[in-house]
């Protein structure tokens, strides 16, 4: 891509948020609790904390859910310099890991919040949400780096994607068409602002439109309720928030009623099962959307708001996104009839650039015709929706001659009423390659199903291959902060 270094282009890549410079000042921004931002307060407070870092180079926030966060971030892209979100949750070993990797040259943070051992030998910059100041010279490109996420680092130390500027407004301004997202809409969302859903999506989307966001601080079925009954618009949530919403809804009518009043309810950055797409649209008459990314990918797919939001799929891919279906010797699938297996490879504006300091892993992560290779295995209805059916890595089950998803047994499963969480993985097998194993929290531990009656449950429902040979009980599945399962930890 050629980025345009004249002053027009420089100004026009660099305004990633129009709504700040604009005349409509008394417009709620940003509401965290019961303290709040107009655009004018965010402005002055933006540009005076862009004033002070602007030199910098690169900034760590500490990035909790509250107002100084979402200052601190804004700030950051206003400047022109790349901020790097620290999950506050991080043991001191992988926030060391990240520091030394990312070497920022300061950290922001709220007044009162207290770092831990690794970030105090950086040097410190309170975030003052009600400062003013002068907003200096925008002097940045599409290229220029924007933010530095650390992905969750299943396979070895986190490494720091880097997303420039033009792949932030690439998709936040695909998916304002895809679901018609206007300064009108005021969000709600109760996700972690330390990465791509909570950050980009659940923050700047909003501030990019010039419409506003209420973050619950924390997820509460109460607080979704409020919120929705309040004006809110839209709803951002992951699977295990909605799968809290469907249980809470026959006992919490007035849930029922706020999510039937919402324009968009949206669920990413995992699958949400079938059984509770259904309990949701039974009980509110509104279907979840799924849409998929990932963290070098922002965002790839989506359900359209004008479209089929059809459950068990996550749509087409957005405006500006290339996406194919690659068999394992990489050769393109071209036949969309919703049973051929391939890894999503996606080409566009909205990719990172590299892992910091991991030229081997970028060059790795790309095929020589310049495709992202995601790891994620899916099929494509004839209309081109895509259906993700797993993890290359721990979802793609080789079982009999088969190449089956682990992400269908599950939904399979989940439609047992014996079944409240499950998880599928393979393990060796002499005769079968591969043997296709169920992780089961059942919803009566004192009389779980018995692992013939789920054998023969996924065989009525899907085929008598794709049945689970060995089945696990537990208390509770092992999940990351999205809420994803970490299928390594079930074998180790």
């Amino acid at each position: 891509m050629v980025v345009d270094l004249t002053d027009e282009g420089v100004r026009r890549v660099s305004s990633l948020f129009p709504a700040l410079t604009g005349d409509r000042t008394d417009r709620p921004a940003l509401r965290f609790g019961d303290r709040s931002l107009t655009y004018g307060e965010l402005a002055a407070a933006t540009a005076a904390l862009a004033g002070r870092i602007g030199d910098a180079g690169r900034v760590a926030v500490w990035a909790t859910p509250a107002l100084e966060t979402a200052v601190a971030v804004v700030a950051a892209l206003e400047a022109g310099v790349a901020a790097v979100p620290l999950n506050p949750k991080s043991g001191e070993k992988e926030l060391g890991h990240i520091l030394s990797d990312s070497a920022p040259s300061l950290v922001l943070a709220a007044p009162d919040d207290e770092l831990p051992p690794p970030l105090r030998d950086l040097d410190r910059v309170d975030v003052d949400v009600r400062a003013s100041g002068s907003r200096p010279d925008e002097h940045a490109t599409e290229a220029d780096p924007a933010l530095i996420v650390y992905t969750s680092g299943t396979t070895g130390p986190p490494k720091g994607a880097v997303l420039p500027r033009r792949a932030i407004t690439a998709t936040l301004d695909a998916l304002a068409d895809a679901w018609q997202w206007t300064g009108d809409d005021v969000l709600v969302h109760g996700l972690p602002l330390f990465h791509v859903h909570g950050l980009v999506l659940g923050i700047l989307g909003p501030l990019r439109r010039g419409g506003s966001v209420r973050h619950l601080g924390r997820f509460t079925t109460e607080g979704v309720a409020r919120e929705l009954n309040a004006g809110a618009t839209m709803l951002f949530g992951v699977p295990t928030m909605y799968h809290r919403i469907a249980q809470s809804l026959p006992e919490e009518p007035e849930l029922a009623k706020a999510l039937g009043r919402a324009r968009l309810l949206v669920s990413g950055s995992a699958a949400l099962p079938v059984h509770d797409h259904e309990r949701i649209t039974a009980a509110t008459g509104r279907r979840v959307i799924e849409r998929y990314g990932m963290t070098e990918t922002l965002m790839i797919t989506s359900v359209r708001a004008d479209g089929e939001p059809r459950a068990g799929t996550v749509g087409v891919p957005l405006p500006g996104v290339e996406l194919r279906l690659v068999e394992e010797d990489g050769a393109p699938i071209t036949s969309y009839d919703g049973e051929t297996v391939g890894e999503i490879q996606v080409r566009g504006t909205n990719l990172f650039t590299e892992y910091l300091n991991r030229p081997d892993a970028t060059a790795a992560a790309f095929t020589a015709d310049g495709w992202f290779r995601t790891g994620d295995m899916a099929v494509r209805d004839p209309d081109g929706y895509v259906r993700i059916v797993g993890r290359k890595a721990t979802d793609l089950i080789k079982s009999g001659g088969y190449k089956i998803g682990a992400g269908e047994i599950e939904n399979a499963l989940l439609e047992h009423p014996g079944v409240r969480e499950a998880a599928v993985t393979g393990e060796p097998d002499a005769d079968l390659g591969e043997r296709i194993v169920a992780w089961i929290v059942p919803t009566d531990p004192q009389s779980p199903p018995q692992a013939d009656e789920l054998a023969n449950h996924v065989a009525r429902r899907l085929a008598p291959h794709k049945r689970p040979r060995v089945v696990h009980h537990l208390d509770a599945l092992p999940r990351n902060d999205m809420g994803k399962i970490m299928k390594r930890a079930l074998h180790a």
